[in-house]
């Protein structure tokens, strides 16, 4: 069939149909390489909505603020875009707040909730209301006795198996065993003791038998067996100046690793290049090239990434559109920000 004549046509359309022309006579990509090869040849549109677009799913992104607040909307309810888009407007908060973190968590599940002092509270998923992209969150401190400069870090799903990892700023880790995170743990459980520790920066869950990576605000990170940390924790990493932890994530050899920057930029780091350390308390080496460095989460190649910004937008891409690297780079655009900055990252399996 021959093209017909489009020069009266509404150039916004013209412009659509030649880009359905473009994607149609792109072929059909077998190998990482071949769309690293692809994507350099016929760039992204970022805002162009990226398909399939997922079925319902009992699972829900969970949002929450630095002072508690939070919702959760059925994770289907978010169109995926494509790397390096602007993303949209999720949760609603006062001015003098921000987003924090994100989870991933089932209908059937429970939230664990940590604070900077390294306390632990659980708290019912049914309990924060199944709203709208863009609302208002619900206030999950209301019945909480918190201290006045005690504020959200992380809020982790609850499982029945496994342990989680805390590590605090300084770069102090501790490993703890699921049922201490039971139904039967008092409310606001100090997991570690904070004037040895100082402030809690990052939590997750890990499954016992494999390695610990850790990443600073400038970059630096380190890479670990779990079983090397000792009951009551230890020194994870020596860190330079005003350098602070800034993420943890459980990871394997054949691991890759997302890590983001606060100005949206990020890489795929293969754990094939980045090799354990034999022993805790290093002082670690450069893993991303950023002195802004958020956060960072294991990730698979059909996983989605979900963003969000300080200013409560969040993007959600495929996370094999960022190309994987074995050495220290830069990263490329994961989120387009305009005086704003990144806060928080996860990986949603399909």
């Amino acid at each position: 069939m021959e093209r017909p004549d489009l020069s009266n046509v509404n150039l916004e359309v013209k412009a659509y149909i030649e880009f359905l022309e473009a994607q149609v006579r792109l072929p059909k990509p077998v190998r990482r390489a071949e769309r690293v090869v692809i994507e350099d040849e016929a760039p992204i549109r970022p805002d162009e909505p990226s398909q399939p677009a997922e079925g319902p799913t009992t699972l829900n992104i969970l949002t929450a603020s630095r002072n508690g607040f939070s919702k959760r909307t059925h994770r289907h309810l978010y169109n995926r875009q494509h790397r390096g888009g602007m993303g949209i407007f999720d949760l609603d908060v006062p001015d003098d707040d921000y987003p924090v973190c994100l989870t991933s968590v089932d209908d059937s599940q429970n939230l664990l909730m940590f604070t900077n002092r390294a306390r632990v509270f659980r708290h019912n998923l049914n309990r924060v209301p199944d709203s709208p992209i863009r609302s208002k969150g619900d206030f999950m401190f209301d019945r909480l006795s918190m201290e006045e400069d005690e504020n959200l870090i992380a809020v982790l799903p609850e499982r029945s198996a496994g342990y989680i990892a805390l590590v605090s700023a300084s770069g102090r880790v501790r490993s703890l065993r699921h049922h201490l995170f039971g139904e039967h743990m008092k409310p606001g459980t100090a997991m570690y003791a904070f004037n040895d520790f100082g402030p809690l920066a990052a939590a997750c869950w890990t499954n016992g038998d494999g390695d610990l990576l850790l990443v600073s605000r400038n970059g630096v990170g380190i890479r670990f067996s779990e079983k090397l940390i000792p009951p009551q924790g230890d020194m994870s990493i020596r860190l330079s100046g005003d350098d602070q932890v800034v993420g943890i994530t459980s990871v394997y050899q054949d691991s890759n690793v997302f890590i983001i920057g606060t100005d949206g930029k990020g890489i795929l780091r293969s754990m094939e290049g980045f090799a354990p350390n034999k022993s805790i308390g290093g002082s670690g080496k450069q893993l991303f090239k950023s002195n802004r460095t958020t956060g960072m989460v294991t990730t698979s190649y059909n996983d989605d990434l979900f963003i969000i910004s300080q200013l409560g937008k969040i993007i959600r891409f495929r996370a094999d559109e960022v190309p994987i690297s074995e050495g220290v780079v830069q990263g490329v655009i994961c989120m387009s920000l305009r005086g704003d900055e990144v806060k928080s990252v996860i990986a949603s399996g399909l």
